[in-house]
């Protein structure tokens, strides 16, 4: 006889009145399916139930549980959320199941012991206890496309249609009201989408936008004119992804010694600066020849700038020339610092609305993207990398653990349907390039996307930003990597004790197959930096580029998504007019800032970074791990708390407590 103790999820709605049954698989044999039943309601919300299941043989060491619901009579039916089992053998060990997953009826699942397995550890395991779960597909490690030529996503319409499994939680789903209108009505911009006109001054806006500030959205209205604050923006605002070190001008880009020497030390030159690693280069050359569209009947614009930035013997980084165009010409002048004003600021705004779409489309490919490794978990990887990488929606398929990944992708599969349904519309129809323009500027930089890019250490390395000071991004995010890093690395090693264990484990290899087609994965080294990437890239760079449009584009100037006016030809010709004329109308800046708000947002039930608390490991080796790791994210959350504490603009973005664990907004 095995006594059997389960335990119901806390969160809203998670009991169910249906049956549950389970069937005990060990090495030498299975039990007679039974049902768990005991005085009572079984499965409250919240409710731990013991349970005594009788086996007529032993089954030696106990490997799988299956559970099964079925509907109770005629009620409703009603998912139930399973968060662990236990199950104490008469040898008196007690083993752990977790699960931590919604149910629905008729779905049967199997769970495996929390501890790490490799593949090759288990297979001599007879085939037919697996069957249920290996022999059924499931849609939800199916492909389809969004857009041609981008990258594939789950097989998925609509919410409504996805697995239980991976669905929001009842309140977060009551929170969500994921959608543009929504957030017009928080941010009181409601009336302005009813009006297509043209702002007819810059205190409209002002007044316009004052009920929805945040204090580093208060310092952007006053600072965004500001050079210092433009080059700041490029390394610690929403976008700090295009700047890199120049070491030779690109030979379409006009600008010579003598135009910039007077922005310049004295004594110094351009040659020199860059030959000490002080001259930096925004290039937005994947914007050329995109289409743009019509807003309110009126066409739009999009420039393709080069933008060529100095950083002083003081530390800041200033603009000091910027070309409109990729093709040098006379009508595509570089225009400096010493211009008049509105030629200057103009010059500036199209390297805003230009950073603006890039940053759109580097959010979407760089994080939400993420999604391919959570499918590709799905559908293949098993337990080896379980207690290696946590993957909630594994339990829809293979039910194969991948318990260091699974916190890493809660929600998002669900996020990023809600997102190509309900914001990728919204976003291109309110900006110069429109959902073609969008799509194509998606597919340029899908093109230039290595897996070196998504390694943080790698990426600065090679843009050469090692050295400038004050980017925070780069500081903090180089420390998380390093948090991670040594976090994985633990745990890899703990279940990983070789690199031949992980050459022989076929199913974490298949996975890599069919992320990058060819396999890499061949040591253990290779696999926590893998797997640093992943939790990296789902947490603290979705983080970083997510958490800051609010405060950054709220002031839609400093933002703008879309320009009214193709980008000038000459000097000496723009005035405050041309300002406001270029800017968009009243109802397209209501709809981006609504769109930055809802992308800003935090989530109504963050799990932030490094908190684990579904209870996956049972070991002890595991457990103190997950401790080390959370007292080091702790004490760096101060360090940056105490560091912003001297930071006219503090740099959030990446502070752990900030960070959520997974891409769930």
């Amino acid at each position: 006889m095995e006594c059997v103790y389960v335990t119901t999820g806390s969160m809203t709605h998670a009991g169910t009145f249906d049956n549950i049954f389970i069937t005990l698989i060990g090495t030498q044999g299975v039990s007679e399916r039974a049902k768990l039943d005991s005085y009572g309601r079984d499965f409250k919300t919240g409710m731990k139930v013991k349970y005594k299941v009788i086996t007529r043989f032993t089954l030696a060491n106990l490997l799988l549980i299956r559970l099964e619901k079925d509907n109770l009579m005629f009620l409703p039916e009603n998912d139930w959320f399973c968060s662990l089992v236990k199950v104490r053998t008469p040898e008196k060990d007690v083993i752990h199941f977790p699960c931590y997953r919604w149910m629905a009826e008729g779905e049967v699942i199997e769970l495996r012991e929390a501890k790490g397995l490799c593949v090759f550890a288990i297979i001599l395991w007879p085939l037919h206890w697996f069957s249920v779960n290996l022999c059924v597909p499931s849609s939800s490690s199916r492909w389809t496309e969004f857009k041609t030529g981008l990258p594939q996503h789950a097989f998925f319409q609509e919410p409504l249609s996805l697995p239980s499994v991976v669905r929001f939680s009842f309140t977060k789903d009551m929170d969500s009201a994921f959608n543009c209108s929504t957030a017009l009505g928080e941010i009181k911009m409601k009336k302005l989408v009813k009006k297509p006109d043209q702002w007819v001054q810059m205190e409209d806006m002002k007044s316009a936008f004052w009920s929805s500030r945040t204090a580093v959205s208060e310092y952007v209205q006053l600072h965004w004119m500001d050079d210092d604050f433009f080059g700041y923006q490029l390394l610690n605002g929403s976008n700090p992804m295009m700047l890199r070190r120049c070491t030779e001008l690109p030979l379409n880009f006009a600008v010579t010694n003598g135009m910039v020497q007077p922005f310049l030390e004295s004594g110094t030159s351009l040659t020199l600066e860059m030959k000490q690693g002080n001259i930096f280069l925004c290039d937005y050359k994947r914007l050329a020849d995109l289409p743009t569209q019509f807003i309110n009947g009126k066409q739009q614009y999009v420039a393709a700038p080069l933008c060529l930035l100095y950083k002083n013997q003081v530390g800041k980084l200033l603009p000091i020339a910027i070309q409109l165009q990729q093709q040098a010409s006379e009508d595509n002048p570089v225009f400096l610092p010493s211009d008049s004003e509105y030629d200057w600021l103009l010059a500036k705004l199209y390297v805003r609305n230009a950073d603006c779409l890039e940053h759109q489309a580097s959010f979407y490919l760089r994080t939400h993207l993420a999604e391919t490794f959570t499918v590709l978990k799905i559908r293949v990887v098993s337990v080896s990398i379980y207690c290696l990488l946590w993957l909630d929606f594994f339990l829809i398929h293979l039910q194969k653990h991948i318990w260091l990944l699974v916190p890493h992708t809660r929600y998002t599969l669900q996020i990023n349907t809600l997102i190509r349904n309900r914001l990728i519309g919204p976003v291109g129809a309110n900006t110069s390039i429109g959902d073609e323009g969008m799509t194509n500027l998606i597919k340029k930089a899908l093109s230039d996307l290595t897996y070196s890019s998504l390694c943080l250490p790698e990426d600065i390395s090679g843009r050469g930003l090692e050295s400038i000071p004050n980017f925070f991004y780069r500081d903090d995010g180089l420390r998380l990597w390093s948090f991670i890093n040594d976090f994985v690395r633990s745990m890899v090693e703990f279940y990983y004790q070789s690199d031949s264990d992980v050459q022989q484990d076929t199913e974490l290899q298949d996975w890599i197959k069919e992320i990058f087609i060819h396999g890499f994965l061949d040591t253990v080294e290779e696999v926590i930096k893998c797997v640093t990437m992943v939790i990296f890239t789902v947490s603290a760079q979705h983080s970083a580029l997510r958490a800051g449009q609010f405060d950054y584009g709220s002031w839609f100037p400093n933002a703008p998504g879309s320009l009214k006016q193709p980008p000038p030809t000459s000097k000496g010709n723009s005035d405050k007019n041309t300002l406001l004329d270029t800017l968009p109308d009243m109802n397209t800046s209501a709809y981006l800032v609504s769109v930055f708000w809802l992308l800003s947002k935090p989530s109504s039930d963050l799990v932030p970074l490094g908190q684990y608390p579904e209870d996956y490991f049972c070991q002890m080796a595991p457990q103190k791990r997950i401790r080390d790791f959370q007292a080091e994210l702790s004490f760096f959350s101060e360090s940056i708390n105490d560091r912003n504490k001297g930071l006219q603009v503090p740099y959030t973005y990446m502070c752990p407590d900030n960070i959520s664990n997974s891409v769930s907004i």
